[in-house]
């Protein structure tokens, strides 16, 4: 087996060390899937350990997704670990029961469980990194699917060379490296490995991108590859600069409690408006661990609430449990989730039978209600209105937000349909559900639910002289 300094081994230490991966007596999970890309990381992070006194353990899972497959999958991993003189981990999942059971995307239950397994066993060996094998080509690859989705600056970036998580380093040693010569090393070194039928199979985002979408655009630009990486690098570095600047103004500008950040519209409007957008995103990162998804028009709504020309009292909900809130001169976003996920903003609006007319505003939209007579009742104009026969509705009727088991009589449907679902359905943010106003009657029976669907009960007709409209628009 050769030990010598072959080029890839060099241009990972200068990698490393460039990028400060890891320190000499560290001890590093290599992830090893039995691929050639992870068997080529373990081979070279066993040769880079003589040189920095660094322990590596090799952790392997075995998803179960192919079977026989992924057990000679795990051997070939587990002899070459032994030849190595390598600690080797390991951990057999099933995971089409795991996804069965919990309806997730095969890709992301399979990423959780294997992420899972790897911080384990760095805990159990005291490990400071987790080493990956993700490699130039997969850069190239991640960043034109973010394009196609439409990242920003951030996702531009692509994957990090280190980035924390858990309190272990997730690094990526092999990030500059072409698969081509990933794939030559393995042949000149009699590196075994095995290579995975999925990877073909176009049912996956990213074989399209690899197998299709690439070898196109490459007719066009014949370095596409390259010149994706390029990209990941200047946006990376970019993106850094712009993450220790908006954390700098953070320090500065931002009044901050656990449950609250508080920002003068002024200071916020002078800033220039890539720093505006950073800035709010680090807010949304400090009140919510689930503000990564925060999406471009969300952040826009709150960057322009703090124009001048905007109202002076606004409110905004953004989000992952998290309000933002126009006070004059100022601007709060406010947590307004409790511990266990729920909201602390349960309300209750009460419509008489005897009002004429009502303006109600629940859980981030307003609620324009009339009562008219034949003649003057207008047909709704798609789902977000609604005209129910008065003279069949049980009054008072009650705008609140949802309790457990609320279900309604979905017109058009038979039986009756739960709330929940109903919100999955029409991929209702799980931070407005518990906020979402819903119009119930005296008896508690499901009305509407403003936006998605009414009930079957109290349906106009030719014999209906009074009228109960109802408009509901965003606040």
């Amino acid at each position: 087996m050769e030990t010598g300094d072959h080029k890839l081994l060099i241009d990972m230490m200068k990698y490393a060390a460039t990028e400060q991966l890891w320190s000499k007596g560290d001890r590093i999970v290599a992830a090893v899937s039995g691929g050639p890309d992870s068997m080529a990381l373990l081979h070279l992070l066993w040769l880079a350990a003589r040189q920095e006194q660094l322990t590596i353990i090799a952790a392997h899972v075995n998803h179960g997704f192919r079977k026989e497959a992924s057990r000679q999958e795990a051997e070939i991993v587990r002899q070459y670990a032994v030849k190595l003189g390598v600690p080797f981990e390991m951990i057999e999942l099933d995971m089409p029961a795991y996804i069965e059971e919990t309806g997730m995307n095969a890709q992301s239950a399979a990423r959780e469980k294997r992420y899972a397994f790897l911080h384990e066993i760095a805990v159990k060996y005291d490990a400071s990194a987790i080493a990956l094998a993700h490699h130039a080509d997969d850069q190239a690859e991640t960043v034109l699917m973010r394009v196609i989705r439409g990242a920003g600056l951030t996702g531009l970036a692509g994957m990090a060379a280190k980035r924390k998580e858990k309190n272990v380093e997730l690094i990526r040693p092999l990030l500059r490296m072409n698969k081509s010569d990933i794939v030559r090393y393995c042949s000149g070194q009699d590196i075994p490995y095995c290579l995975d039928g999925s990877n073909n199979e176009r049912y996956y985002f990213r074989n399209v991108v690899r197998l299709d979408v690439i070898p196109y655009l490459s007719q066009f630009n014949p370095q596409l590859t390259h010149s994706l990486r390029r990209i990941a690098d200047v946006a990376g570095a970019e993106d850094d600069w712009m993450e220790l600047e908006g954390q700098r103004l953070f320090a500065s500008l931002v009044t901050s409690s656990p449950d609250e950040c508080k920002l003068n519209a002024g200071e916020l409007v002078g800033l220039h408006v890539a720093l505006q957008r950073r800035l709010i995103k680090l807010i949304l990162n400090y009140l919510s661990k689930d503000a990564e998804i925060a999406s471009f028009d969300a952040i826009e709504t709150m960057r322009l609430a703090a124009a001048p020309a905007a109202p002076s009292t606004w409110r905004y909900d953004a989000g992952s449990g998290v309000r933002c809130i126009r006070e004059y001169g100022s601007i709060r976003w406010v947590r307004v989730l409790n511990a266990s996920g729920t909201s602390e903003d349960s309300y209750a609006f009460s419509i008489s039978g005897d009002s004429k007319s009502a303006f109600i505003t629940a859980g981030g939209r307003a609620l324009h209600i009339e009562r008219l007579k034949r003649g003057e009742a207008v047909r709704p104009a798609g789902r977000s209105e609604v005209c129910f026969d008065a003279d069949q509705l049980d009054f008072p009727l009650t705008v609140r937000n949802r309790q457990p088991g609320d279900r309604i009589q979905v017109l058009g449907l038979n039986g009756s349909k739960k709330v929940q679902d109903m919100f999955v359905d029409e991929k209702i943010a799980p931070s407005e559900r518990e906020r979402y106003p819903l119009l119930v009657d005296a008896n508690n029976r499901l009305l509407w639910i403003p936006g998605i669907r009414r009930s079957s009960h109290a349906q106009t007709g030719h014999e209906t002289t009074d009228f109960l409209f109802i408009r509901m628009e965003n606040e």
